[in-house]
């Protein structure tokens, strides 16, 4: 039956629709009319152009538009009237038999939002992580905040934990090329973790020229998913061996941090202050991320597949574009739409599941409670005013914080539904600095 809405999957439906083909018709011939008042084409002039060849070239044009938009306007109506809200653009079909010559009818398949019941959180456990900030950490800070102002000079010597290295490289699993398995002029500082260990340990010792053949294995849960597991055979060369000489803690080293007068005793301080509010910072997002665990455990769903799509495309072209500002070798490569789908999946329930809270509970990011983010962000920086002026001088990166404030609301609703407890926790363990 026209205009009714069929159920042919749990969140697939089908409704079949039909137009007259007379209004069709009417349609295309009025837009053909206004189309040869305008319409050039070689030997005519301008609005001359003879009806029968102004169909002949565009009618055919012509008429998909209308039946596209018509037929568009037909099934935002009786979706409207139906009060269905679908998820995505509907897929139109050609009904495979007219009831009726004078009727043009197809079907349209789309999916449905699906209904999100919240589930009982009550039994749902959150660790809320509890750092004393010591001397230590602030010693280890400033320590590490020297190491990334070394300066480094070329070396005649084995390369050694600390040296900043650069070297050209090329891997292959099983012969065969994978993202990211080549780089020339590759530059590392070893024993800082941004390469895996066995992958430092392998240019340990290696002198400027030298050549090296080593194996990797990725562990099983690495974030590239085609490689995690598997063992990679590279072969590299070292071109340059650079040693690091750290700064005095003196004068200068302060007012490189930001300290105009050289105040170590201030800058001590200072630093202090910055891990006290970066401490503050992980904990919230570590309760964040127990929370959002909580609600997606609790409150299982089924996802629209086109918005799980969505969401994939997007997630891939989103690592393109981080692949090419690295200069990463691989960047144009078609990654498999299975490499997203997990996270993608996640992503797109967790968004859903709360719209719902946020609806449900009638939670929202006030102006002051957005301000208030907002100059969190901005006071780790000399000039917050500007900071501050920057976030509302754009809407949609107001939009961003009013978002992160409302997710903030999520989780204070949610601590009062589950079971809070606080863990003692050190400093290097939240940090994830420890050895």
């Amino acid at each position: 039956m026209q205009g009714q809405v069929e159920t042919t999957g749990q969140l697939e439906r089908r409704v079949q629709i039909s137009i007259p083909r007379a209004q069709i018709e009417a349609e295309v011939e009025n837009r053909l009319k206004r189309l040869a008042r305008t319409v050039k084409l070689h030997g005519f002039r301008p609005g001359k152009v003879p009806m029968r060849i102004v169909a002949q070239q565009y009618g055919g044009q012509v008429r998909q538009e209308v039946i596209s938009e018509v037929g568009s306007q037909r099934i935002n109506d009786t979706l409207r009237e139906q009060q269905i809200k679908i998820a995505g653009y509907p897929r139109i079909e050609p009904a495979a038999e007219a009831s009726s010559a004078d009727q043009l009818e197809f079907t349209a398949v789309f999916e449905v939002y699906p209904e999100v019941v919240i589930g009982d959180l009550a039994a749902a456990k959150v660790e809320r992580p509890v750092v004393q900030v010591t001397e230590l950490d602030v010693d280890n800070t400033i320590e590490v905040l020297r190491k990334q102002r070394a300066t480094f000079s070329p070396v005649d010597r084995a390369a050694q934990v600390g040296d900043q290295v650069d070297l050209d490289y090329v891997g292959k699993i099983a012969g065969e090329s994978f993202v990211g398995n080549e780089a020339k002029g590759f530059v590392v500082t070893l024993g800082q973790g941004r390469t895996l260990a066995e992958f430092d340990n392998a240019l340990m010792g290696m002198q400027v020229g030298e050549s090296k053949s080593f194996e990797v294995t990725f562990p099983g849960d690495y974030q590239g998913k085609e490689v995690a597991g598997k063992t990679a055979t590279f072969e590299a060369k070292l071109n340059k061996v650079l040693a690091p000489k750290l700064p005095e803690i003196d004068a200068e080293f302060a007012q490189s941090l930001g300290v105009e007068d050289g105040d170590v005793t201030k800058m001590r301080a200072d630093v202090r202050t910055n891990i006290e509010r970066e401490v503050e910072k992980r904990v919230d997002n570590k309760i964040k991320e127990q929370v959002m665990q909580a609600l997606i455990s609790a409150t299982p769903l089924s996802v629209p597949r086109v918005l799980i799509d969505s969401e994939t495309e997007r997630l891939a072209q989103q690592m393109r574009q981080d692949m090419q500002a690295r200069g990463i070798q691989g960047a144009d490569i078609a990654l498999p739409p299975q490499f997203f789908e997990e996270q993608a999946t996640r992503r797109v329930s967790l968004g859903l599941i709360l719209a719902e809270v946020v609806k449900a509970n009638d939670l929202k990011a006030d102006p002051a409670q957005v301000r208030k983010q907002v100059e969190s962000y901005a006071e780790s920086y000399e000039q917050p005013e500007q900071v501050i002026a920057w976030y509302y001088e754009n809407p949609t990166r107001l939009a961003e914080v009013e978002s992160l404030a409302l997710e903030q609301n999520v989780v204070s609703w949610a601590l009062k539904q589950v079971q809070v407890e606080d863990k003692s926790t050190p400093f290097d363990a939240l940090m994830g600095t420890n050895k």
